[in-house]
């Protein structure tokens, strides 16, 4: 069996002065790239990096040609990783990923990235279903506060609603030390 990361959307436009500033992106950012380097030693072949690329400039962010759309530099990719760009919030809606990791024979993926109540939301559901065992390590991804109507959800509210709707059925949730202190000997 084999392990993939998957790295979805740490791009610009979530930080601070992006079009779409997400509540502690850095955080998540510094956990992600602690995944990052523990996959480079341990499974280099295997990491994927998903960058969201808007088909619809009605997005507001993620538009082609900006600064917005750059992979962070925490967790900024290097030669031998896979970039795989996306134009929907499902990281294997209409994107190479999924054929890559059944070329590599990968039967297990690990997720970090942003937005929870979206893209993570998306991909995680979206791997279980192609028949992935998923692992999303909640506090390497981040998302923001969301309202309806007067009502308005704190971003922890809403990422911990997501990341507990995950739970059991769909992911392995589990935080960044215990994925490298414990799960990660495991893969």
């Amino acid at each position: 069996m084999s392990t993939a990361l998957i790295i979805v959307d740490i791009q610009k436009d979530y930080f601070p002065n992006g079009k779409m500033e997400l509540s502690n992106p850095e955080k998540a950012a510094a956990n992600a790239a602690k995944v990052l380097e523990w996959f480079r030693q341990n499974h280099k072949e295997n990491i994927f990096h998903v960058q969201h690329i808007a088909s619809n400039p009605a997005m507001g962010f993620f538009l082609p040609g900006t600064e917005g759309t750059e992979i962070h530099e925490a967790v900024q990719p290097v030669e031998h990783e896979s970039i795989i760009v996306k134009h929907f919030a499902n990281s294997f809606l209409q994107t190479e990923l999924e054929n890559q990791l059944k070329e590599k024979e990968i039967t297990k993926v690990v997720v970090v990235g942003m937005m929870t109540h979206m893209c993570i939301d998306a991909t995680v559901r979206a791997a279980v279903d192609l028949g992935y065992e998923t692992t999303l390590i909640e506090d390497a991804c981040a998302t923001r506060e969301l309202s309806y109507q007067d009502n308005v959800v704190p971003a922890e509210q809403v990422h911990y609603s997501f990341v507990s709707a995950l739970q059991g059925m769909y992911a392995d949730v589990t935080t960044t030390e215990d994925f490298l202190q414990q799960k990660a000997v495991t893969l």
